[in-house]
């Protein structure tokens, strides 16, 4: 969402210095490095995606998506866009929104192992250096929610938009943290249920 990802020049010098003073990994191997790590998560972002990313509510289309808007607002997220009679919504807020601290933390510990056990095959020792980043980071997400008589779908994505360039000096990659994807989405789902109870009309 935006560009999303980019590597910047600064941050790859930063990486290829540090790789250089632990064990003189190439610019060649750092960038298999970026390109395996990408790859690997698009994919468990594809597979989350397919699983958890989009529900089907009993409702009429106005009211899936007012929940909707209602839920996302209250997990800290800012309307970007918005077509109500298209269901169409883009929300964005700093990362890790829509998770808080606490929850972040316990993400970015699921997959930091797999993050540096992907790099170290072409870096080495230097993958220690690496972990997630929230800082300069918003999380944007893209819902649809088109309805078809008293039922309606709501489908989300969730990506990254770089604000501002790593601390670290480190490459950003693409995709979230897969474990961040899967409780980011089911914190909105649960939330959106939640609106649905206390929406006029509803015990």
């Amino acid at each position: 969402m935006g560009s999303v990802g980019v590597l910047r020049r600064g941050a790859l010098l930063g990486l290829l210095a540090a790789a250089c003073a632990a064990g003189c990994a190439t610019q060649s191997e750092v960038r298999s490095a970026i390109t395996d790590v990408n790859e690997a998560f698009r994919i468990e972002y594809e597979r989350i995606l397919a699983e958890k990313g989009t529900r089907t509510f009993p409702v009429r289309q106005p009211q899936a998506f007012a929940a909707l808007q209602r839920a996302l607002r209250r997990l800290g997220m800012r309307v970007a866009d918005e077509a109500p009679e298209l269901g169409y919504l883009n929300v964005h807020a700093p990362a890790p929104n829509p998770l808080d601290a606490d929850e972040w933390r316990v993400a970015a510990q699921a997959d930091l192992p797999r993050l540096r056990e992907i790099a170290a095959r072409h870096v080495g020792l230097v993958s220690w250096l690496v972990r997630f980043e929230p800082e300069g980071l918003d999380i944007v997400i893209n819902a649809t929610a088109p309805g078809s008589g008293s039922s309606s779908e709501i489908s989300l994505t969730m990506r990254m938009r770089e604000t501002a360039p790593p601390q670290s000096g480190m490459p950003r990659r693409e995709y979230p943290p897969p474990t961040a994807v899967r409780m980011g989405l089911d914190k909105i789902w649960a939330e959106v249920d939640r609106q649905l109870r206390l929406a006029p009309g509803k015990s």
